[in-house]
């Protein structure tokens, strides 16, 4: 029962993430939507290594990752070891902002 409740409130606190991050665009012209990185939940959710497309996801969003180290509300979701872990396994070098 218990981790079923901090699973829950992992993801709902994504979708507040989600919902008040809002979209922007880089340089690159890549549209900045942490959304975009949902295919990582179940690697984050769980031991599971992260899949192709999470791994695609993140380095196609990998411009955004300093933006999203920024924000307070998403930073401590993706400035975490176990996030680090997912980017180091996908090849996508964590960046030092």
């Amino acid at each position: 029962m218990h981790k079923f409740s901090f699973v829950s409130l992992c993801v709902m606190a994504l979708v507040a993430v989600v919902l008040f991050s809002g979209e922007t665009r880089t340089a690159e012209a890549v549209t900045c939507d942490v959304s975009e990185l949902s295919p990582c939940m179940a690697a984050i959710m769980s031991p599971k290594p992260p899949s192709s497309t999470c791994c695609s996801k993140l380095k196609e969003q990998k411009p955004c990752f300093c933006q999203y180290l920024k924000n307070p509300t998403i930073k401590q979701f993706v400035d975490t070891p176990k996030a680090k872990r997912i980017a180091s396994t996908c090849g996508v070098e964590y960046p030092q902002c």
